[in-house]
């Protein structure tokens, strides 16, 4: 059975490069297609892209590089930007991999850090999507041991990119708690919000001015050949307005309505 998995494992991260944890098996599973945007569709976050693609790329290089925490508003294209990003690293370097966990994987770091150091052929980028901790949870305790400070080193074959609403991952009132609670306060304060800390690199998203969502929408409606008008625009504002949010996401969704409406054919 374990020469049984040991092939089929390599077989898989030869034939493909995204997969998720399996946390009942303590081993990978593969997906075939990465939901993606083509990087340049990507408005509005320059800064954010050079940053995590210079980070990325370094990674796939072999060398030292940074775990990177992005965090800031919901909708912002925190997720997008990582599956983008490593969508156009791994087109130049074919050892990148990106292995998705959930935030109740984080018990299994242990293993799939040895996943990681036992198939060192390849470059991983452990993916946590909208990460985040509530009271009573401890977890966060976890992962802040592997990023820093634990016995068994992060391997260099391995970085972490999450993603957060938070910019120290905790709620306020978990922060709160602490304040109104603890005999040490500061102390104790100071535990929680310093496992933003242990990301080296921060990249910070933050809400979108008008005419960059109106820049959003040009740029999806060229590239999926829409065609633009005044009309269009006053919609997809109102759009905006009705779901009260002006981000990325919601831009997207406009453009997935327009195509439901038209009937026209998205292909990405």
């Amino acid at each position: 059975m374990w020469l049984y998995t040991y092939f089929i494992t390599k077989f898989l991260l030869k034939n493909n490069v995204c997969f998720v944890w399996s946390s009942n098996n303590q081993t990978i599973n593969s997906f075939k297609k990465i939901n993606f945007l083509p990087i340049e569709l990507l408005i509005g976050i320059d800064n954010q892209k050079s940053l995590l693609l210079s980070n990325t790329a370094n990674f796939a290089k072999n060398n030292y590089t940074n775990n990177a925490l992005l965090w800031g508003a919901r909708g912002s294209g925190k997720s997008t930007l990582i599956k983008s990003v490593f969508y156009n690293i791994s087109k130049q370097y074919d050892n990148l991999r990106l292995l998705q966990i959930n935030k109740d994987n984080i018990p299994d770091l242990e293993n799939i850090y040895k996943f990681a150091k036992d198939n060192n052929k390849y470059r991983f980028i452990l993916y946590i999507d909208d990460l985040s901790f509530e009271k009573l949870d401890d977890t966060y305790k976890i992962i802040k041991s592997k990023l820093d400070g634990s016995i068994q080193n992060q391997p260099r074959n391995l970085i972490i990119y999450t993603t957060s609403n938070r910019r120290h991952l905790m709620s306020k009132d978990m922060i709160d708690n602490e304040r109104s609670s603890a005999i040490h306060t500061d102390e104790n304060i100071e535990e929680k919000i310093s496992l933003s800390d242990r990301f080296g690199l921060w990249i910070g998203f933050h809400q979108i001015s008008q005419d960059i969502y109106l820049e959003m929408i040009s740029s999806y409606s060229k590239y999926f050949k829409i065609p633009i008008d005044e009309k269009l625009k006053r919609e997809s504002l109102q759009w905006s307005i009705q779901r009260g949010n002006r981000n990325g996401r919601t831009a997207w969704q406009f453009i997935l309505n327009k195509n439901a409406e038209n009937n026209l054919q998205i292909k990405y």
